[in-house]
């Protein structure tokens, strides 16, 4: 009976050991099935921020003679973009062929093309699936085109939007997305973007800009004849709720693993997201006196943008002022600088992502504290490293000149191929009718 409890005894502590011993001897990481049922969910939740959370918002925010070609370009950009990573994004990212070599700080390479290599045993880090990790960043890939959408809303060609779209995807989103995760320069100097302020929200929102400067404003915006106003409010409200939710997914899912750091994420985002709700609230209802509706969503979506980059890196105290910082410097630019400027933004892709990304990424170099990231970890400027403070403006900076360039130059050539805004009897029917021949609720307005 002894010898027999021994026995077990020896098998249980073998089992409790072998992890450790794989370890140190090197042997091949095991599948993580709580990390990849995580991750999984997390993909689906950010694949909700697309559509129909996107679709919901922004559809909601335009006149009712273009709401479906708001929701038809979200729908495309999700299954042609998709195909684009699998072919080929995903390999410029995330590939290593060219890892070593000078050419690698650009690229990735071209090893894993149609996902060439990976096998169902291949893994990730976060010990999960690789083609969990694809199908990942397959999603973040898919909803950053999207978010410029909101700068050409009601005016833009359906055959010039998706092959300007498809374009930006290969030679601007898919560089700064290995410049910064996939070995790129970016990250080798050591910028902090956990889930997306440079990578996503800077690089959108600069090129929404150049788009909206370069299309030109909306037939009657600003000049009173014709208000443009948003056709369907609760659509907004709908829209907001699902990327709030989906966001969940965008931030807690980067670290690629179900534990501490995701649990940190979680709360910083839902936190930073609350305060910038209420922050534009009491702005508007400080100087508009009314808190209106389509204003607290706009401020929960530039909380959302502000703590992407940050939280990996930031407690409650740097999610706090994260969110109320970039709520009111959002609300500067979207209430008074637009206006002031004239250029029309549809739906203030710049203003909240652009400048929401812009903020969030500054104010990581200022808030980063290893209580988050540990004793050896990154920290900010508060904490007393100005240096990591100074790579965020470097790099940011860097990403703006690049995605305002690259945006030029293809709307240019894209414009010149096959055009790009639509006629003055087109954009007074609606893109609804005059892009997809169809129209919303029976009768267009």
């Amino acid at each position: 009976m002894k010898k027999n409890i021994l026995k077990y005894l020896a098998v249980a502590g073998l089992l409790l050991i072998s992890p450790a011993m794989m370890a140190q001897t090197g042997e091949a990481a095991v599948l993580n099935s709580g990390n990849t049922a995580w991750i999984i969910v997390a993909t689906v939740l950010v694949m909700l921020m697309t559509i129909p959370g996107l679709a919901f918002f922004y559809g909601g925010l335009v006149r009712q003679k273009n709401v479906l070609s708001i929701m038809m370009q979200c729908l495309v950009l999700t299954a042609v973009i998709s195909i684009e990573w699998i072919v080929y994004g995903y390999s410029a990212v995330f590939g290593t062929g060219l890892e070593g070599q000078p050419l690698g700080a650009v690229i990735g390479g071209f090893d894993k093309l149609f996902l060439h290599g990976i096998t169902l045993d291949s893994l990730s880090a976060g010990d999960i699936p690789e083609l969990v990790f694809v199908l990942f960043q397959c999603m973040f890939a898919v909803i950053t085109p999207a978010l410029i959408i909101g700068a050409f809303a009601e005016r833009i060609k359906f055959s010039g939007f998706l092959l300007f779209s498809v374009l930006w995807a290969i030679l601007v989103y898919n560089p700064m997305a290995h410049w910064v995760w996939g070995g790129g320069w970016m990250g080798a100097l050591g910028a902090i973007d956990f889930a997306g302020g440079t990578v996503v929200h800077i690089n959108a929102g600069i090129s929404a800009l150049v788009m909206a400067l370069l299309l030109g404003r909306r037939r009657g915006y600003l000049t009173g004849d014709h208000p443009i106003t948003p056709h369907n409010i609760p659509f907004v409200v709908i829209g907001t709720a699902l990327l709030w939710l989906g966001w969940f997914g965008f931030n807690a899912g980067s670290g690629l693993a179900a534990d501490g750091l995701a649990a940190n994420a979680f709360l910083v985002t839902h936190l930073a997201t609350a305060v910038a709700a209420v922050t534009w609230m009491a702005l508007d209802w400080i100087i508009n006196k009314k808190a209106t509706v389509v204003g607290i969503c706009t401020g929960a979506v530039a909380g959302l943008v502000a703590i992407t980059p940050a939280a990996g890196t930031v407690d409650a105290l740097g999610a706090l002022f994260i969110g109320l910082v970039a709520a009111s410097i959002c609300y500067l630019f979207v209430a008074y600088i637009k206006p002031k400027l004239k250029y029309d933004d549809s739906l203030d892709a710049f203003g909240v992502h652009g400048v929401g990304g812009f903020v969030g990424a500054i104010l990581t170099g200022v808030f980063a504290t290893q209580f988050v990231t540990g004793a050896d970890g990154q920290q900010g400027a508060l904490y007393g490293d100005w240096h990591q403070l100074g790579i965020q403006v470097i790099v940011n900076l860097a990403a703006i000149v690049f995605s305002g360039v690259m945006t030029f130059i293809l709307f240019k050539i894209v414009d010149k191929v096959v055009g790009l805004r639509v006629t003055q009897e087109e954009e007074a029917t609606g893109l609804d009718i005059s892009q997809h021949g169809e129209i919303a609720y029976g009768e267009n307005e």
